[in-house]
């Protein structure tokens, strides 16, 4: 039967690239509707202890979960939702990348390619991790403050290190399900010090192999002038720092257009410029809430449960975010929100995600939630609307 024969000859070819060593990752989709509120399955190598494993990234709606398996109990869990929960696996190997597709009538199809990705080290979970950003060596790392002489990451700067890894690594998920062309343009609004700047382009280019122009807009002059010259120095030639404000800048173009800690409607200024400018991705991880907070004005019983400030600021926050969610999805773009980094790290710690759809949907149902919650808590003007009106 050829659903049986395709089906297991992907299962041979995922065993034997474990045997082999040739095992890079593997992500599933397309999810059934016995997949209930699972998204995504992204499958990893990981060593634990000095233990082979393979780690399965359960991506649900909301939420995150891991579970490490042994080869052959890994291939008997892949083999149990190949055709039940996901109609679509690729494998990405040293040798080639294998698809098996199932259609309508969930008769799968095996499609065989050449090689994407480079092979990765596997994933620990021991105390010295593989990143996919590396202290040693790293020169733009200590020329930022980031590891010492000995390229030893600093005490200090831990939480920094663990963040640049932790954005980089979503950013790497991402990729897994939304193919990108080989040429990328990268723009980060807002860049600052340039941590994340600098450890995405080092990804793009020279993990990934990608032809990549990455932009960091930053206002603070010296910041730029310092930026650019660390990006010369270490052979980053399609870095480059601009002084200017997220309203003034030209994004167009943009693939990928981050905002990672803007104040208050600064990351309202970058979503806008995402949307008009049609990027791809738009990945935000907003700082206060202040223009939502003073709007602010409900009645009846929400106004005596919000007349506590702590309460009122995290409302504003969690209603600032939702409407951007939701603003995004109106303009055409499926959108995640989670949490970016523990608290213990940073308090700034929820991060939205928009990726363009293909598809326009009718957005009535969108536009009547927006009106909803405006009106459930008294504001009449939202910031980041007022900018898309003309759009």
């Amino acid at each position: 039967m050829v659903e049986n024969d395709n089906k297991a000859a992907f299962l041979d070819k995922f065993n034997n690239s474990l045997e082999s060593g040739i095992f890079i990752k593997m992500t599933l989709s397309k999810p059934t509707s016995s997949a209930g509120d699972l998204k995504n399955l992204f499958i990893r190598p990981v060593q634990i202890k000095s233990e082979f494993l393979i780690s399965y990234l359960y991506r649900h709606q909301t939420k995150d979960i891991t579970k490490n398996y042994p080869a052959r109990e890994a291939s008997q869990v892949l083999s149990g939702l190949l055709g039940d929960k996901f109609l679509h696996a690729t494998l990405f190997t040293q040798s080639n990348d294998i698809q098996l597709l199932y259609n309508k009538k969930r008769v799968p199809g095996l499609l065989l390619g050449k090689p994407t990705l480079s092979l990765l080290q596997p994933h620990t979970h021991d105390h010295q991790k593989s990143r996919l950003i590396k202290a040693q060596g790293n020169l733009y790392l200590q020329q930022l403050g980031i590891t010492n002489d000995n390229f030893s990451v600093s005490p200090k700067m831990n939480d920094k290190f663990r963040q640049i890894n932790k954005f980089v690594e979503l950013i790497d998920s991402m990729l897994d399900y939304r193919k990108l062309p080989s040429k990328i343009r990268v723009t980060d609004m807002g860049s600052g010090k340039g941590y994340l700047t600098f450890s995405l382009y080092d990804h793009l280019v020279n993990n990934l192999k990608l032809e990549a122009e990455v932009v960091g807009v930053e206002m603070r002059g010296d910041l730029v002038s310092q930026c650019n010259e660390i990006a010369r120095n270490i052979g980053f030639t399609n870095l480059n720092f601009r002084k200017s404000n997220i309203q003034e800048y030209d994004a167009t173009g943009t693939d990928m257009l981050i905002a990672l800690h803007a104040c208050d409607t600064a990351t309202d200024d970058a979503i806008a410029k995402g949307i008009i400018t049609g990027s791809e991705f738009i990945i935000v991880a907003p700082c206060c809430h202040k223009q939502v907070r003073n709007a602010m004005n409900p009645e009846g019983t929400l106004k005596s449960l919000l007349k506590h400030g702590i309460f009122l600021e995290r409302q504003a926050e969690m209603l600032t975010d939702a409407l951007r969610s939701l603003i995004l999805e109106n303009h055409g773009y499926k959108t995640r929100v989670f949490e970016f980094i523990s608290t213990e790290h940073t308090p700034k710690n929820v991060m939205i995600v928009g990726v363009k759809k293909k598809q326009i949907v009718n957005n009535s149902e969108i536009l009547q939630q927006i009106q909803q919650l405006k009106a459930m808590y008294g504001i009449e003007y939202h910031y980041l609307e007022g900018l898309l009106q003309v759009y």
